[in-house]
């Protein structure tokens, strides 16, 4: 008989994108009549329609396709040359990086997963608290845990917490540690980092030769002109750490696809002999084998994005969904409750009224407003007592939406 990775039988309950939405269906089936009335501010899926500049591009890619001379088939496994360059010009001019330490990919949620792909066991995982759950179960998966407890923390993890009197913004551990993520602007409570905090990290990482998983799938919502969009801003982090980044949420290709990990060629890994080794070999070798490149419209759409015509598209995308977070942290300060993120972040962090806790706001929220948030404990222990409201959506929606929070929340 085949024997299974016994690993995924330690994970306790559904992925929570899953599991809101057999909860959504259950509420839908048994109330036809309000079904209709349901927003959905629960997962941070894009609304907005694709750039004109973006479907050009692939528009004008699907025709070369369509001819011998232009056609594509397989292409560089790392990305075209056209797309890794436009990401360094635009992205990284400044900070060192070049076109061939930067890896095409298919989503940031793939690529921090299969990050521990070129890790062996036995390293020291430290994630926040709460934190974005990929994070976690690619972990248990990879059998770098034990089992969890009642709160669902799972042995073997540093847990680093996150709450309203550090502003959500994890401490270094007070333990040494090999690998931590960090996701700056936070999933799911908005928070940013500011230069200090992240000159600490670095210089943790430095001292413990760690490595800094930098989740940075939203930096282009920044507003803040001081807070670092890229860990490599920092001095020294191109020896320490590995940076995530996606098309999904500026250039709405969510449904699309395209994602790029940058990994400096100077950050390294201890192997069994004590020899340090580039991560970028590895992961280059990882990406080869296991991968067979984004396909050719969508990296010329994401080339696009760079385009005059594309930055000043997404540059209205991001206002559209900016301005509606701040409408939705207007709601909810009216409201009395507490709140964090939507200044620098598309999501808005919110405290759940006295005596509620978050799957019970989620049920509030659904029965009686027919507005779907995401319940904090779905993040983890240290997100109970917390909600989290996304800004993709369209204005009209937003709006009610602040309408019927006002109604539920009086």
């Amino acid at each position: 008989m085949a024997s299974i990775n016994s690993n995924f039988l330690k994970l306790k309950a559904g992925y929570l994108f899953p599991e809101i939405a057999r909860r959504v269906k259950a509420f839908s089936d048994a109330n036809p009549d309000n079904a209709p009335r349901i927003i959905r501010c629960g997962i941070g899926d894009v609304t907005e329609p694709l750039p004109a500049s973006v479907r050009a591009a692939m528009h004008d890619a699907i025709d070369e396709m369509g001819v011998r001379e232009t056609f594509k088939g397989y292409g560089p496994e790392q990305g075209y040359e056209f797309l890794r360059q436009a990401i360094v010009d635009n992205q990284y001019a400044s900070l060192g990086i070049s076109a061939d330490e930067v890896f095409i990919s298919d989503g940031s949620k793939c690529d921090t997963g299969n990050i521990l792909d070129i890790f062996g066991k036995g390293n020291v995982i430290a994630i926040t608290d709460p934190v974005y759950p990929v994070y976690v179960d690619t972990n248990v998966m990879a059998g770098n845990t034990g089992d969890s407890d009642a709160n669902g923390a799972y042995a073997g993890l540093v847990y680093l917490p996150c709450n309203a009197e550090n502003g959500f913004v994890a401490g270094l551990p007070e333990e040494r540690v090999d690998l931590v993520y960090l996701c700056f602007p936070n999933n799911p409570t908005g928070a940013v980092a500011t230069r200090a905090q992240l000159e600490a990290w670095v210089k943790y990482a430095k001292e413990n030769d760690a490595v800094i998983f930098f989740d940075a799938a939203y930096e282009a919502f920044i507003q803040d002109p001081t807070i670092p969009r890229s860990i490599f801003e920092i001095e020294g982090a191109r020896d320490v750490a590995i940076e995530f980044r996606s098309f999904s949420k500026n250039g709405g290709f969510t449904g699309v696809r395209c994602a790029y990990v940058v990994i400096p060629k100077t950050v390294t890994g201890k192997a069994g002999d004590g020899s340090r080794v580039p991560l970028h070999q590895l992961w280059s070798r990882r990406h080869s084998t296991k991968f067979n490149g984004a396909s050719y419209p969508v990296q010329k759409g994401a080339a696009a994005v760079f385009s005059e015509q594309g930055k000043a598209e997404i540059k209205a995308l991001l206002e559209h969904y900016m301005g509606n977070a701040k409408l939705l942290v207007e709601a909810v300060k009216a409201a009395g409750l507490p709140v964090f993120g939507g200044e620098n972040a598309p999501y808005v962090w919110v405290g759940c009224p006295a005596g509620t806790d978050s799957w019970g706001m989620f049920d509030k929220m659904l029965g009686e407003a027919q507005v779907v948030i995401t319940p904090g404990a779905g993040f983890g222990a240290g997100g109970e007592g917390w909600f989290r409201i996304s800004a993709f959506n369209s204005r009209a929606n937003v709006e009610e939406v602040c309408k019927r929070l006002a109604a539920v929340l009086a």
